[in-house]
C-alpha cells in the first residue's frame, strides 16, 4: 500500500522532463517491461494476487498523473490496483509508511527520505504489524476505486 506520496524523487530527476515536454508511455510492452513485470507475471499465473492501493491528495499532483499514466504497465503484468482519494482515508488507522505485505505475516516497510528518494526496505515479522498493515489495506481497499474507473483529479 502506498498511503504517504513519498515516492517522487527518481521523478524529478528522470521522467519528469520527458514527462513535461508531452512524451507519454509508449503502450509497447518492448519498451517498458523489466524483471518487475516478469514476476508479477510469473507469479499471477501461479495464483498469487498482487493488490496495490494508492491513496493520493486531490488535486493530484504532476507526479500522481504520471504514475496513474504508466498505471496500465502494471496492470499488464497482472496486478489488480485501487485508487482512494486521501481525504476518504481520514478515519481509517495508517501505517506511518508505504510496504508490501506477504502471505498477511510479512511486512516490507518502505522508507523515504525527505526529499522522496528511497531510504531502504525493512522486513517486519511481528504479528502486531502485519495485523495492523492487513487491517488497513482491506479497509482501504474497501473504498478505493478500481484504477480503470478512477478519473484524475
Amino acid at each position: 500500500m502506498e498511503p504517504t506520496g513519498g515516492w517522487s524523487q527518481s521523478w524529478h530527476y528522470g521522467s519528469s522532463p520527458r514527462w513535461r515536454s508531452g512524451r507519454r508511455p509508449d503502450p509497447d510492452p518492448a519498451t517498458w517491461w523489466n524483471d518487475f513485470h516478469t514476476w508479477v507475471r510469473e507469479a499471477t499465473a501461479r495464483g498469487v494476487v498482487f493488490r496495490r492501493a494508492r491513496i493520493v491528495s486531490e488535486p493530484v499532483s504532476e507526479y500522481i498523473r504520471y504514475e496513474h499514466a504508466c498505471t496500465y504497465q502494471n496492470v499488464a503484468a497482472g496486478e489488480l490496483i485501487r485508487w482512494l482519494p486521501r481525504r476518504r482515508a481520514s478515519d481509517i488507522a495508517l501505517p506511518g509508511n508505504d510496504f508490501w505485505l506477504f502471505d498477511g505475516r510479512l511486512v516490507m516497510w518502505n522508507h523515504f527520505t525527505g526529499e522522496g528518494g528511497s531510504a531502504g526496505p525493512e522486513l517486519d515479522e511481528r504479528p502486531e504489524a502485519a495485523k495492523l498493515c492487513a487491517s488497513a489495506f482491506e479497509n482501504v481497499w474497501e473504498r478505493a476505486t478500481p484504477h480503470e474507473n478512477y478519473p484524475i483529479r
